[in-house]
């Protein structure tokens, strides 16, 4: 059974899975264990005009392009979505980087916001599955936000008032999963991702399947 499960996994359609969360949730946390602990799972590289940080390779953490190509790319449609930041530089979500993997039967994970998901929604509807982490408490939150000890009191207060922003969202994702902590949490997403993956529409390797059921019956 599990080697005709693995056939049928093979044929089927990829997912694109967003997840966004207010910041100090724990998503990076969970993302990093998800695509650790999951094969299927893959990380896109966006589009980006910023210059790259130090450490940081091309094609790994970003493709890094000029205003001049990002401009190209824009009026090719080449973008699932894309934002233009409040520091000046671009960022995209290339379609041909994602299609590479939903078309031969990977999945795709995206830390993005509403706005992101919104166009991602428009252009694949039948293929974003979005989740919204939400904190156990408002003292949780401001408690891990401090704990992290990477951002000064003004950075913690900013983010918290930018708290009922972010939160009224919530609405438009079609799971929500509250993080107790990061191990809870990957678990109730590994659920959300296996429920999803096996859906009639995303297994696409059915249709062959049941033909030879069907035609075992017939013939006796």
């Amino acid at each position: 059974m599990s080697e005709l499960l693995k056939q049928l996994n093979a044929v089927r359609r990829g997912i694109m899975f967003v997840i966004e969360a207010p910041s100090g949730t724990g998503k990076t946390t969970v993302i990093k264990r998800l695509l650790a602990e999951d094969e299927h799972l893959n990380w896109s590289v966006s589009v980006t005009t910023r210059q790259p940080r130090e450490g940081e390779v091309n094609g790994v953490d970003y493709y890094y392009v000029s205003d001049a190509e990002y401009d190209k790319l824009l009026k090719e449609d080449a973008f699932y979505e894309y934002v233009d930041s409040q520091y000046g530089s671009r960022y995209g979500t290339l379609r041909s980087e994602v299609d590479g993997f939903i078309n031969v039967g990977k999945d795709v994970i995206f830390d993005m916001d509403w706005d992101g998901l919104r166009q991602m929604k428009e252009k694949a509807p039948n293929d974003v599955v979005s989740i919204y982490m939400l904190p156990p408490s408002v003292k949780e939150l401001r408690r891990r936000l401090e704990g992290r000890g990477t951002d000064s009191k003004e950075v913690i207060e900013k983010r918290m008032n930018m708290l009922l922003d972010k939160m009224q969202h919530w609405v438009e994702y079609d799971y929500v999963v509250i993080c107790e902590n990061p191990e809870q949490a990957t678990k109730a997403i590994q659920r959300i991702f296996f429920a999803e993956r096996m859906k009639r529409v995303r297994q696409t390797g059915l249709v062959e399947f049941t033909q030879r059921l069907v035609d075992e019956v017939k013939n006796g």
